[in-house]
């Protein structure tokens, strides 16, 4: 009687470990193929041109103004030359000023455009984790895995397509294993 209870509690957690089911995704291979990727992409490109056009304009008129100064500096005043150039100090600093101001709104634009995307990839992986019964859900494409045998874990990139409304497929990047 007692080897039969000791069979019984040795082969329970074999029989536990074979009901653990694992899956993974490739994200690399799901997000260049999103509706909603393909928005932030063109919004992102939008913002970025109307940066350059700014900056641009501001450019050609501290180029302008800079001409116009070197023609007439000869024949100034001295306290409206320190004025001129006091001016075009200034509209120097303002253009730096909106280069810097121009490169954190676009960082930041792009991290919450992202952040979007990534909680809905997160959510439709939380579905079909939870209603698959998978243990663990691992990206592949992170490459932070060192290796994932997936013989032995469910591919839920298709699902996770599917749950996402993707429907091109753009070459994934080779998994690293």
């Amino acid at each position: 009687m007692k080897k039969i209870l000791l069979a019984i509690l040795m082969a329970m957690p074999l029989s536990l470990l074979a009901q653990i089911k694992f899956a993974h995704y490739n994200y690399a291979e799901i997000l260049p193929n999103m509706k909603e990727y393909a928005t932030a992409q063109a919004e992102l490109e939008t913002m970025k041109k109307q940066f350059e056009d700014d900056l641009k304009l501001m450019q050609e008129e501290l180029q302008k103004k800079y001409a116009d100064y070197e023609k007439e500096a000869a024949n100034l005043l001295d306290n409206i030359r320190a004025r001129r150039e006091q001016e075009l100090m200034e509209l120097q600093q303002r253009l730096q000023q909106s280069v810097q101001d121009n490169e954190l709104a676009f960082q930041k634009a792009t991290q919450e455009k992202l952040a979007l995307i990534n909680e809905k990839v997160m959510a439709a992986v939380k579905k079909i984790g939870e209603a698959g019964g998978y243990v663990y859900v691992v990206d592949t494409s992170i490459g932070a895995i060192s290796f994932i045998n997936v013989a032995m874990s469910t591919d839920i990139t298709a699902q996770l397509k599917k749950e996402l409304g993707v429907t091109a497929s753009v070459a994934a990047p080779a998994e690293n294993k």
